[in-house]
């Protein structure tokens, strides 16, 4: 993985630092931070800055409202996350270049005390998210996103609220969901 500096200043990011000077004192909601990733999604300045390294993904952090970790990531053809998800944590994601794929579980698992999970049928949801398309989540969602372009970069924004205390990783075999790691923000940043 490689880290990039910071993008230049742009109009979503400008923006997103006034919204986050006015909600100094109210936590963004989902909603409001699916609309910060949409109009960054939008802005062709902010996503055209972004140096994408041929192999590993690549980012830049970005000043989300109301105190909230925001992301611009670039995504080499065949790469993904893994299975993690963002522990306490509510975000959103917009692609903003190519297409993502997200493959997530649609039950609540518990947070702590667990190592090995079997999951029950049905669980598995896939979304195909491409240019423009986006979604917000709560806390615990369990998640892995993957470029599976054979050929072309992807680009999308996240943002998180509050920011990232922790991502719990995860394998999966089958049913079969296992805890891995659990990174902490010094290991990403």
């Amino acid at each position: 993985m490689s880290v990039s500096s910071p993008a230049p200043a742009s109009p979503a990011a400008a923006s997103s630092a006034s919204a986050a000077s006015a909600a100094d004192t109210a936590a963004p909601t989902q909603g409001e931070l699916l609309d910060f990733v949409r109009r960054a999604a939008a802005d062709a300045e902010l996503i055209a800055s972004l140096p994408l390294g041929p192999e590993g993904r690549t980012w830049v952090r970005l000043e989300g409202p109301g105190g909230s970790e925001a992301w611009l990531i670039g995504w080499p053809p065949g790469t993904g996350t893994g299975w993690h998800d963002h522990a306490d944590s509510v975000g959103a994601f917009v692609t903003a270049a190519g297409e993502l794929k997200e493959n997530a579980l649609a039950a609540r698992l518990p947070t702590d005390g667990w190592k090995t999970l079997e999951l029950s049928e049905g669980v598995d949801r896939e979304r195909r998210l491409p240019t423009g398309k986006g979604r917000a989540f709560g806390q615990h969602h369990v998640h892995e996103v993957l470029n599976e372009s054979a050929d072309r970069h992807a680009v999308s924004v996240h943002a998180y609220y509050p920011p990232l205390p922790q991502i719990r990783r995860y394998s999966r075999t089958g049913p079969t969901l296992r805890l891995e790691q659990v990174e902490r923000p010094q290991d990403w940043q």
